[in-house]
């Protein structure tokens, strides 16, 4: 009679040790879904810089940015750009919110005019644990993806000036003045999304005192703008 309750009781500790591991395992499995929605953009535009780029954010915000092609306009090619950052909470939810508006790309987006300029090869995707979706435009007229669209653009205007900043920074400072100038011209008409992914630089060049006084007074300013872009 001990032996067979020893036995039942051994058998039912197996039976929620098992439901307590394959419970975790479920926990884990979902969060690892919800952490793995992601929202990517690419663009192919020969005789643009950079002539290609790629974009893509995480639910958490965390995002990557690749692009190659020259530098500046009187430079040769480059090596290709990668960059690794953090986009701030409320471009996160405004990114992955035009995704939903636009039924996460599943379909038709371009305009299917044929007498349109082209912009560039445009592709925009959404994965998560249920979809995978893509979808290729030139010009779209839904508004959810012109709106996103530019986002992304802006985005890579951002960091292609953190990657010439640096550049210039390096090799050339006194042209530093024109390129901030520039920058801050595009951040007042709202042009330049996710400043902050560029802080490093503007803040290297901050703290260089070999670098003109008005030089640093833009890269402080550029600092001192609100953190989600730059409006």
């Amino acid at each position: 009679m001990n032996s067979v309750f020893v036995s039942a009781i051994r058998s039912a500790a197996l039976a929620l040790l098992l439901i307590s591991f394959f419970s975790i395992r479920v926990g884990f499995a979902q969060e690892g879904k919800s952490a793995t929605a992601s929202v990517s953009f690419f663009l192919d535009f020969p005789q643009s810089i950079p002539d290609h780029y790629e974009i893509s954010v995480a639910s958490d915000g965390q995002a990557s940015y690749d692009s190659t092609g020259k530098l500046i306009p009187d430079s040769e090619p480059g090596d290709p750009f990668h960059l690794e950052f953090t986009i701030s909470p409320a471009s996160t939810k405004r990114i992955f919110d035009l995704a939903a508006k636009a039924k996460y790309f599943d379909g038709k987006i371009d305009s299917g005019k044929r007498n349109l300029a082209s912009t560039g090869a445009k592709v925009l995707t959404y994965k998560d644990a249920t979809r995978n979706s893509r979808a290729e435009y030139n010009y779209s007229p839904v508004p959810a993806v012109q709106e996103i669209t530019a986002v992304f653009q802006n985005m890579s205007s951002t960091l292609e000036f953190g990657r010439r900043l640096d550049y210039y920074h390096h090799h050339q400072k006194l042209a530093l003045e024109d390129e901030l100038k520039r920058m801050e011209e595009m951040a007042k008409e709202k042009n330049l999304e996710e400043i902050q992914a560029v802080a490093p630089i503007l803040q290297r060049i901050v703290d260089d005192k070999s670098v003109l006084n008005i030089t640093r007074a833009r890269a402080q300013r550029l600092l001192n703008r609100p953190q989600a872009g730059a409006s």
